[in-house]
């Protein structure tokens, strides 16, 4: 894959509204876990890239500064060259000289050569060098958006957690809610009520039957002392009247 492409794709993650696309997801743990893979795998991708075009990159700077050295000790031997023919022709070896002058000549050919190489190379560690710093930041932009996804990944679970908690506390508490005669509490409650009916119920019965019975007692009294002053009428023993 071409590292204009590699770099569109990055360009495309680093500018897509994440939050916007997970709040418009049906699912959007499933949404937060494909976007990691996604930025994770364009990730690996970028890094791959960055590797080859630096490398490229230091190539090319490499042969930059050999054309430039080249050129250099071109123009430095055409410039001995053609100083030894003035020599020459100064002393009167005009054969000589012109032999020098012709070694100056090829030098000065060859320094134009490797000059033109190393002119020809700028723009493209230029647009190598460009290309370089939009990948790295690129990369830079890619992995803080992961760690924001999986800190919304992070969030969205324990938030996903919490909730299931408060509905599991909220069904507990209804489910022993006081006022509600359905709920167990509510029976239980009930239960008691009519134990303690049917208690009072058994003591009124208890207390109604000690009654009967001390009333039984109170008319054989009465019996006993009828049957007592009729023995004493037969015997002459009457007891007097009570006195008006």
């Amino acid at each position: 894959m071409s590292k204009q492409s590699i770099l569109g794709r990055v360009t495309t993650l680093i500018r897509a509204n994440i939050n916007s696309i997970i709040d418009s997801a049906e699912d959007p743990e499933k949404m937060i876990d494909q976007l990691i893979r996604d930025y994770t795998n364009n990730i690996a991708d970028a890094e791959s890239a960055i590797a080859e075009t630096i490398g490229n990159l230091r190539l090319l700077e490499q042969d930059h500064a050999e054309d430039v050295k080249t050129a250099g000790e071109w123009g430095r031997k055409a410039l001995a060259a053609s100083a030894k023919a003035d020599e020459m022709r100064a002393a009167g070896n005009a054969t000589d000289a012109d032999k020098f002058d012709n070694l100056a000549k090829v030098a000065l050919q060859r320094q134009i050569t490797a000059e033109n190489e190393a002119t020809a190379a700028a723009p493209m560690i230029a647009t190598q060098q460009e290309v370089t710093e939009k990948l790295k930041n690129g990369l830079a932009g890619m992995k803080e958006k992961l760690k924001q996804l999986q800190t919304k990944r992070a969030e969205l679970v324990a938030r996903a957690k919490t909730a299931e908690a408060q509905n599991r506390v909220a069904d507990a508490v209804k489910s022993i809610d006081v006022l509600d005669p359905t709920s167990d509490l509510g029976r239980f409650e009930e239960k008691i009520r009519r134990q303690e009916a049917l208690a009072r119920g058994k003591q009124e019965v208890a207390a109604s039957s000690l009654d009967s019975q001390f009333n039984e007692l109170e008319n054989f009294e009465v019996v006993t002392e009828v049957e007592a002053r009729l023995a004493a009428l037969k015997s002459g023993n009457a007891p007097q009247a009570l006195e008006q």
